[in-house]
């Protein structure tokens, strides 16, 4: 008997459940990271903070569910808007799969194991500092890399 492709194979973004929806998220952290623009060139920058509702130990927000009430800068991901969030990292399952790509071998929902997300470097370090620790000019000091867009 041939085994039935997983979800994520088979149904588009817009097609998923909440739950499958939710299972995309690998935890990894690198959305909850600050991250700086250029209005001029669109650049995207990562610094080395994360959102003062990270909480970095389990790579989850603390008040999920009010999270865009409470953070302005915090944008929801639907699938009407992945395809315009280029700041997104190139290793996240929505942006993957809204362009197409497969998840990678080490995504939780492929391997099995949580674990894998960190054994591949894709997760944030625990014990980044929160935003709230800085001000927006020494923001601009913490810049770690350019993200790249599509």
């Amino acid at each position: 008997m041939k085994k039935k492709p997983p979800f994520w194979q088979i149904k588009s973004l817009s097609e998923m459940n909440a739950q499958e929806w939710e299972s995309l998220c690998d935890g990894c952290g690198q959305c909850c990271l600050v991250l700086l623009i250029d209005d001029e060139t669109d650049d995207v920058w990562e610094t080395d903070v994360v959102c003062s509702l990270f909480d970095g130990t389990c790579r989850k927000c603390t008040d999920y569910e009010n999270r865009a009430k409470r953070m302005p800068d915090c944008i929801p991901l639907t699938p009407k808007n992945i395809g315009a969030l280029n700041w997104m990292p190139a290793s996240c399952a929505y942006r993957l799969l809204h362009e197409g790509k497969d998840l990678p071998p080490w995504h939780p929902l492929v391997s099995g194991r949580r674990a894998s997300v960190d054994e591949a470097g894709i997760a944030v370090a625990e014990n980044l500092p929160s935003e709230d620790m800085f001000t927006e000019e020494e923001l601009t000091e913490r810049t770690t890399k350019k993200r790249t867009g599509k």
